[in-house]
């Protein structure tokens, strides 16, 4: 009987309480990293690729519900249950701006611009502040149905997506309207979103399914049970072929996008996990758990990575056989030249 390979993740300790959201920044010219928030009021970064500890962000009194960077992974921001949300400047770790609530602030999310800052709670408020006039009072777009559990923008930063941890489906919102145009309807809260890297994708979670709906249209795409409640999910960005699943029974769950069939699962975790998102490239993923670890896994090869990687092989091959080539067809004109150098210069002597 042949032996199933177990994965071995990078385990990354600090955190002193449940880790609740993990954001990785796009890819920058440093390279991408990862923000952590947790109930222990101090949000971490790290560099996404090794998971070593880069700082802390100090300064909230009450847990960290939500945390995201910028494009450029230049600023942090970090939602908590002190009813504020400050924004970090990445590379000092000083804080920049803290804007206050009348509660706690459970989501929060940088425009793709990096000009804006939008947020949402138990207040049942989203909130957009402008990251060029902080001190400006922010823009409140019409009152959100239930207490505000997740947010994110689409779509070019003209829509405004967020879910309610009070009552189903996700909501999509105009930004220059400041009205609903769309409900993604859910049996269940949604505890998880997320807008693919590319536009085309909102991945949901509501109780023990998950969902893909067009981010352009609307429609569902594909709908998946799973085996037990989870709390989070995402989409690997690169194929689009798996996502993983994460939730109650503290597995790391690893499915093929179009059939839903289980590819792998990673035990490692000694409690819930309450987030699971892909890093930019989909080489690896990050979970944080109920038991204060952040967990890096590298991601199963796919037949479409392993075919890339195979080509990419052939084609430096190729590249070798050809420089060989150049190079001893050179020496050979080097040789060439320098015959006919010496015979010149035997002609001058003459």
């Amino acid at each position: 009987m042949e032996k199933k390979k177990v994965a071995v993740p990078l385990v990354c300790h600090g955190h002193s309480r449940p880790v609740v959201d993990l954001f990785y920044s796009p890819l920058t010219p440093d390279g991408f990293f990862l923000i952590s928030a947790s109930k222990d009021s101090s949000p971490m970064l790290r560099n996404g690729e090794s998971g070593d500890w880069i700082g802390t962000f100090q300064g909230h009194k009450g847990a960290v519900w939500s945390c995201c960077l910028d494009t450029n992974a230049l600023r942090a921001a970090s939602a908590s249950a002190d009813f504020s949300t400050k924004v970090w400047d990445a590379l000092t770790g000083d804080e920049l701006h803290s804007f206050e609530h009348k509660h706690i602030v459970r989501a929060c999310a940088f425009s793709e611009d990096t000009h804006l800052l939008l947020t949402g709670g138990v207040e049942k408020i989203l909130r957009i502040y402008d990251m060029n006039r902080p001190d400006a009072p922010p823009r409140e777009v019409d009152k959100s149905p239930g207490s505000v559990r997740t947010v994110a923008w689409l779509h070019s930063d003209q829509t405004i997506l967020s879910s309610c941890s009070d009552m189903g489906g996700v909501r999509l919102w105009d930004v220059r309207s400041g009205k609903i145009v769309q409900t993604l309807e859910t049996k269940l809260p949604v505890t998880s979103a997320e807008v693919s890297q590319d536009g085309h994708y909102i991945t949901t979670v509501d109780g023990s399914t998950v969902k893909f709906w067009d981010a352009n249209h609307y429609g569902l795409v594909k709908s998946y049970d799973m085996p037990c409640t989870m709390e989070s999910a995402s989409l690997e960005p690169k194929y689009r072929n798996k996502f993983i699943a994460a939730g109650e029974d503290m597995w790391i769950h690893v499915f093929d996008f179009h059939t839903g069939n289980e590819i792998a699962c990673n035990k490692g975790h000694h409690g819930p996990v309450h987030c699971v998102r892909f890093s930019p490239g989909g080489e690896s993923y990050a979970s944080g758990s109920e038991d204060g670890t952040i967990r890096i896994w590298q991601t199963p090869l796919s037949h479409d990575a392993a075919s890339e990687a195979l080509s990419a092989n052939e084609s430096i091959e190729k590249g070798m056989k050809i420089s060989a080539d150049e190079v001893s067809h050179k020496i050979e004109s080097f040789h060439i030249a320098d015959e006919g150098k010496s015979k010149e210069s035997e002609q001058a002597g003459e």
